[in-house]
């Protein structure tokens, strides 16, 4: 990410650069816009004075023949043709010759004129431009023919064209080739040339600026290439340039050293004590007063800082007044010091100088709180048992850098709930699982029920509870139950889930045993169902004797089934033995 510094840099160069590039750019403009207005305002002086004073203008080739010019009909005339043009001749041989001539009829028509003659710059063809006597006084006296004919015949990048308003054709033209042509073979058309603005196009492959008025009956232009109309304008700019840059320097280096001094650096002062705040010093100050606004934030920043400050406290003492005992902390790993309410340090049992050192290095602190979180609790979500049959609950929330949690003391609701789920899960009388006890385990067990193992389904009956109760009390009776309990109990062993289903009846589920191991098991309990004795209260001793049925599974299971048939062999083992108890019974009799 950039620094503030390098954006604002950034910034002034983009607008210095947007600044400088919208002026030369206007100006640009304006200079093109004003070279099309001097081109427009010569060539309208041009057609003004052309159409006061020029009844006559001819182009003559380097043979001295009228090849072009406002009148076709004297195409053809040469210096030859009669004694006014003779006068003209010796310009064939020198071409440095301006030569004007007196009011004399002129050979094709004898109509009194002035004809004054010139070669153009380039010499390859002659100018002459004729008038009639009644403006002759009025051009001396301005001493305007010498300015005509300089502006058409000095400039090389600067075309002449006369244009025939009927037929369209050019009739006259500073390049002779083009003369006969039609005017759209060079890239004019009637709708430009009619209209009185200046306008660009392409003449002869030439990019040019290009002014038609219609003077008689002919469409007089001028073409200035765009090359010479505005070869002054990037020397212009490039100056204007120049001082453009070097002004937005200045003011760019002004205006960035001033942000600098005053915003820049001001920035970094309030962040470096922001840092040191970050890493736990809260007693820190923030003072910059080099403008109101930076006065406003440390005066915000300071007053947030004691906010904190008494937050803690008003957490502590809220925390205080429950009943549960919570504590929260919060670190940062670019801090040293831990933040925590009071109540930490009495939940995790401290001493005194443990109590110093925690809050000073977080390392430490975290360290502390991962020997609490060794032992967690089986079933239960970030409960750890801490020793001395304390049991916490250790939360904490990451973002970033930043820790915080909350340690709160559930050794009481542990137990509670453990009393609670003890009572449920367990009969009260023998201890052993109850009916709700032994589902809920047994179908966690079911998954270990797979191949290679075998699981087994055992129903055990107290024989004789009746003649017990009858006999000797109710409480002989429960004692009775005991000591059958206990006896299973003992014989269950290893992989077993040992239950007393209700009233006389027990079952024992064997689950993860090989087939001779399991059958062994069941031939075990089997092997007690007579020759015991079970002592009772007031020293009474009666014959313990109970009836069972077992089923057996390889791999998956069908808890359910099971039970049946251990059940269904479990009371065809109490017939058999009742009915051999009454004959046996009946041969001692």
């Amino acid at each position: 990410m950039r620094t503030l510094k390098k954006s604002i840099w950034s910034y002034m160069y983009k607008v210095t650069f947007a600044l400088v590039s919208v002026i030369l750019i206007s100006i640009t403009a304006l200079n093109i816009a004003n070279e099309q207005s001097r081109a427009q305002g010569t060539a309208d002086k041009i057609f003004e004075q052309m159409n006061k004073m020029l009844e006559e203008n001819h182009i003559i080739d380097a043979a001295g023949e009228i090849v072009s010019g406002t009148h076709p009909q004297y195409y053809g005339y040469s210096f030859d043709s009669g004694e006014q043009m003779n006068y003209f001749k010796p310009m064939l041989k020198d071409k440095s010759l301006k030569m004007v001539q007196d009011i004399e009829p002129n050979t094709a028509e004898h109509k009194l004129m002035q004809y004054s003659a010139m070669w153009n710059s380039t010499g390859e063809f002659i100018v002459e431009a004729g008038i009639e006597p009644v403006n002759v006084s009025k051009v001396t006296e301005k001493n305007e023919l010498p300015y005509i004919f300089s502006q058409l015949c000095v400039n090389p990048d600067t075309s002449y064209f006369a244009v025939n308003a009927e037929t369209e054709k050019i009739v006259g033209a500073t390049d002779t080739e083009l003369v006969g042509m039609d005017m759209k073979k060079i890239g004019l058309n009637t709708e430009k040339i009619h209209s009185t603005k200046g306008f660009s196009g392409m003449i002869n492959g030439k990019r040019s600026y290009i002014v038609f008025k219609k003077v008689a009956d002919n469409y007089i232009g001028v073409a200035v290439t765009s090359k010479a109309l505005y070869e002054r304008i990037p020397l212009n700019m490039l100056y204007l340039a120049v001082c453009l840059v070097l002004i937005a320097l200045a003011l760019f280096k002004a205006v960035t050293r001033y942000l600098d001094r005053e915003v820049v650096q001001k920035i970094g002062e309030v962040n470096g004590k922001l840092h040191k705040i970050t890493m736990g010093d809260l007693n820190v100050k923030i003072d910059v007063h080099s403008s109101r606004e930076f006065f406003e934030l440390s005066r915000y920043i300071n007053e947030m800082l004691q906010s904190l400050l008494v937050n803690d406290r008003k957490m502590t003492y809220v925390l205080g007044k429950t009943d549960m005992h919570i504590g929260v902390y919060e670190y940062n790993r670019q801090m040293k010091r831990v933040r925590f309410t009071g109540d930490v340090l009495q939940i995790l049992k401290t001493g005194t100088e443990a109590a110093w050192k925690l809050p000073s290095d977080w390392e430490d602190f975290k360290k502390y709180i991962r020997t609490m979180q060794k032992e967690p609790v089986a079933g239960e979500n970030e409960i750890f048992a801490v020793g001395n049959g304390k049991y916490l609950k250790i939360e904490e929330i990451q973002e970033g850098e930043e820790i915080f949690g909350v340690i709160t003391d559930v050794t009481e609701e542990i137990r509670k709930r453990r009393e609670i789920e003890y009572q449920r899960d367990h009969d009260q009388l023998t201890g052993l699982f109850n009916r709700t006890g032994r589902d809920t385990r047994v179908s966690k067990k079911l998954e270990e029920c797979r191949e290679p193992y075998y699981c087994a389904a055992v129903m055990v009956d107290a024989d004789g509870l009746k003649m017990v109760n009858d006999t000797y009390g109710h409480e002989n009776g429960d004692e009775y139950l005991k000591r059958i309990a206990e006896m299973l109990k003992q014989e269950a062993g290893e992989n077993s889930i040992l239950c007393r289903q209700g009233g006389d009846e027990f079952t024992l589920f064997y689950y993860k045993y090989g087939k001779e191991a399991l059958v062994q098991k069941i031939e075990a309990l089997k092997a007690l169902q007579s020759g015991q004795k079970v002592r009772l209260r007031d020293g009474l001793t009666v014959d313990l004797r109970f009836s069972m049925g077992s089923s057996m599974a390889y791999g998956a299971v069908d808890y359910d089934k099971m039970y049946r048939e251990a059940d269904e062999k479990m009371y065809e083992d109490k017939r058999m033995r009742k009915k051999l108890a009454e004959e046996t019974n009946t041969i001692e009799s």
